[in-house]
């Protein structure tokens, strides 16, 4: 099946015949990376107008962290961290591209009005049941991820009789629910790291140009992982040079979308890959 490259931002069309860069705003006080974590209205901002000017072309703002064990916050916590820093970002940004990092159907209502473009949601519609009838009302992109259950048990000891299959089995489900509920466009995103150990995500990179088969874009959120730090015996802050190489191979295999922290060395990624590498 040949892959759309094409998203449909609220009736405008966008080509991705170029890999697009996600660059991550967290709006937690816990999320696995310090840096990408901003605390008020002016430093979200800033980071902002930085990522932009580096070259994303999506803001993707998470206002609960989805780190293996993390803790879950009320709905409520979640939308008072979100709402004024969308609202800002729209305010100043009209023409960002936004999406917002949540599995709940209610955050996702509440900032519709305030000009979100996309949904990543890292349950792909297994938390909410009401997740695809919202994202669908208000027309937005959904990112559709695998995970097996909630960040604070993802890590323990997840199984898979066949990795591959049970994922390719999830996502033709998710997808199809999703159509139904008349989702029109949708990203897929294999999820490395959530409720898959070190095996896994080695196994998932080796045969991620077989998700090319849905048709449709892919997403990858690789960025300063532990799959990368731990790995190389680094830490987070020091897991860059790895990061842009899984970016480099990610590229190669077909991805349509890298999720990262540091944009500026993403996009030298796609602009040599485009050059050198064939990427069309």
């Amino acid at each position: 099946m040949e892959k759309r490259k094409l998203l449909n931002i609220k009736g405008t069309l966008i080509s991705i015949e170029k890999p697009m860069i996600m660059g991550i705003l967290n709006v937690t006080p816990d999320s696995f990376y310090a840096k990408s974590r901003f605390q008020n209205e002016n430093e979200c901002l800033m980071e902002v107008e930085k990522m932009l000017s580096e070259g994303a072309d999506i803001i993707d703002v998470g206002g609960m962290s989805t780190r293996p064990f993390a803790e879950e916050i009320s709905s409520e916590d979640e939308i008072s961290r979100l709402q004024p820093v969308i609202k800002a970002i729209r305010k100043q940004f009209p023409e960002a591209i936004i999406s917002v990092d949540t599995w709940r159907s209610e955050v996702v209502k509440c900032l519709a009005s305030e000009g979100i473009d996309m949904v990543n949601d890292i349950s792909g519609g297994q938390f909410d049941e009401n997740m695809f009838q919202e994202v669908a009302s208000n027309r937005l992109i959904y990112i559709l991820m695998h995970t097996n259950t909630q960040p604070k048990s993802m890590q323990e000891n997840p199984q898979y009789e066949n990795l591959m299959n049970e994922l390719f089995i999830y996502f033709s489900k998710q997808l199809n629910f999703a159509r139904l509920a008349g989702v029109n466009d949708i990203i897929i995103d294999p999820g490395f790291g959530f409720g898959k150990t070190m095996a896994h995500n080695i196994e998932l990179m080796q045969h991620l140009d077989e998700f090319n088969f849905f048709g449709i874009p892919v997403m990858v959120g690789i960025s300063r992982k532990s799959m990368i730090y731990k790995t190389l015996n680094k830490t987070p802050e020091e897991a860059l040079n790895g990061s842009t190489v899984l970016h480099t191979l990610a590229l190669l295999k077909g991805v349509d979308i890298l999720r990262v922290h540091d944009v500026a060395f993403a996009k030298e990624v796609v602009d040599l890959m485009e050059v050198f590498g064939n990427l069309s």
